[in-house]
């Protein structure tokens, strides 16, 4: 079992899907937990659940696609404990292709899962160089990978994030901060049940059950099997892992017909 005590981890997007599991099971292993979320009545909630276990949390408001809001948080966490590991989980989705693509839609898909990343990276990075030690973990996506159908600015955002992880990882090597990303495929979140609430009203099982089967696998992945990956990933176990990206796809890059 991953080790996470005396370690400080931040979690983004921490408040619902993959990033409340991975702060979960990150409070279970051992680590203080500091959740970031827009929603702070959502962060707020999962935190409280996991002091109720007895474990350590916190929550913060934070817009990471605002270079002023991640500044004044990760200044606050510094100051306060220190990080020891950050999670880039917080991300928006978008569903169409090239032409369907407006350019507001891909400028808010950028500011979010690229420079949102980008500007979390860039404030702690200088406290880690400092301990000379510490984690990044960008979760990015089989979408930057592959294409996928009507999914051009997502897939182009995650793209960036595997370019983004890799460059990280090789510029930091000698302060021993390790860099590396998990892309998982579909996994079953809020928001799958969302989107098909939205736009399949009333038959939301047949389309859950199509896009389940797309899984070579045949069904979707649950966000505890992304947390415990990341978890690994944090921890001192896989001290001699940097720079590498993990799919959690149930088989879709090299099963699928």
């Amino acid at each position: 079992m991953s080790d996470l005590r005396n370690k400080v981890a931040v979690i983004t997007g921490g408040g619902s899907g993959i990033g409340k599991a991975i702060s979960e099971l990150f409070a279970a292993r051992g680590a203080s937990v500091r959740i970031l979320d827009s929603d702070i009545t959502r962060a707020e909630l999962v935190a409280k659940n996991i002091r109720a276990q007895s474990q350590l949390a916190s929550a913060h408001q934070c817009d990471i696609a605002s270079q002023s809001s991640v500044l004044g948080v990760f200044e606050e966490l510094c100051r306060n404990g220190g990080i020891d590991v950050l999670v880039n989980n917080a991300g928006i989705s978008h569903v169409g292709n090239l032409e369907q693509t407006t350019d507001d839609d891909l400028d808010r898909i950028f500011r979010v899962n690229v420079k949102g990343a980008y500007h979390c990276m860039q404030s702690c990075i200088s406290h880690m160089k400092a301990r000379r030690s510490g984690v990044i973990l960008n979760i990015a996506s089989i979408a930057g990978m592959i294409g996928l159908a009507d999914r051009f600015a997502y897939s182009m955002s995650k793209g960036a994030l595997l370019a983004m992880t890799y460059s990280v990882a090789k510029d930091y090597l000698p302060y021993n901060i390790r860099c590396n990303s998990i892309s998982p495929a579909r996994i079953h979140t809020p928001f799958v049940d969302g989107y098909l609430q939205k736009n399949y009203s009333g038959k939301e099982k047949e389309v859950f059950e199509k896009l389940s089967r797309a899984q070579p696998i045949g069904r979707m992945g649950k966000p505890e099997e992304v947390a415990f990956l990341a978890c690994f990933l944090c921890s001192d176990e896989s001290s001699f892992i940097t720079g590498t990206n993990f799919p959690v796809d149930g088989g879709t890059l090299t099963l699928s017909v």
